[in-house]
This record gives C-alpha cells, structure tokens and sequence, in this order.
C-alpha cells in the first residue's frame, strides 16, 4: 500500500513540475502529416516496362495482368488458365488483351504439343 502511495505521489510532483520546467512558455507541438503514398496505377506509369519484360512480375501480379489479357475473350476460364501457368514459368504479360508477344520472348515460345501457341 505505502509503495503505490509513493508512485502516486511521485505522479503528481511530476505533473506539477512539468509546467514549472516550460516558465510560462507556450509550447506548439507540429505533427507532420505523411506524404501520400503512390498507388499501384501510379507504379505503372512510373515504370511502364514493369510485368511486360520477362521476369519483371512477382508470381502473385499474374492475377490481376492476366484478368486485364483475357477481359475480352468468350473463353475466359481457358484464357485465364493458361495465361495463369505461363506467367507463373515466365515471369510476365504482354501489355494489351491480344498480341505483343514479341515483348515476351518466354510467352511467345512456349508451344503446345502440336506446335500452336501455349500461352494466350
């Protein structure tokens, strides 16, 4: 009981001195605001080559490129399958819903069993 009377005794001397410490000076505390953080379109334009040069994508931005490649398809869930599997080998997406595959030289190559394109 004697020891928390002491902490709280020693509180209040506390409280009391702080005042004392500043002699009647106002103190203005400034609290900066954080600078607003790029979002994910931003990095695009920033950086117009990302997920477009093979191996510039991490494996989990295939998601979103590949729902952008295959917007326009009747066959999204083949598209969506297999643009999925070649970003995940290849590291990349051609930009655009159709073409470009020059940009990937991995995506462009990879061919089925009967020589047609893999990767949509």
């Amino acid at each position: 009981m004697a020891r928390k009377l002491c902490i709280v005794i020693l509180c209040l001397v506390a409280i009391f001195l702080l005042p004392l410490q500043n002699h009647g000076e106002i103190v203005v505390s400034t609290v900066e605001t954080p600078s607003p953080q790029p979002s994910k379109n931003s990095t695009t334009t920033q950086f117009p080559n990302h997920g477009i040069t093979e191996g510039s994508l991490q494996p989990q931005e295939c998601g979103p490129r590949c729902s952008n490649r295959c917007s326009n398809t009747q066959y999204k869930k083949p598209c969506l399958f297999f643009c999925q599997k070649c970003c995940a080998k290849c590291l990349c997406v051609p930009p655009g819903t159709y073409g470009n595959k020059q940009v990937c030289p991995c995506y462009n190559n990879w061919k089925t069993k009967r020589g047609g394109p893999k990767c949509p």
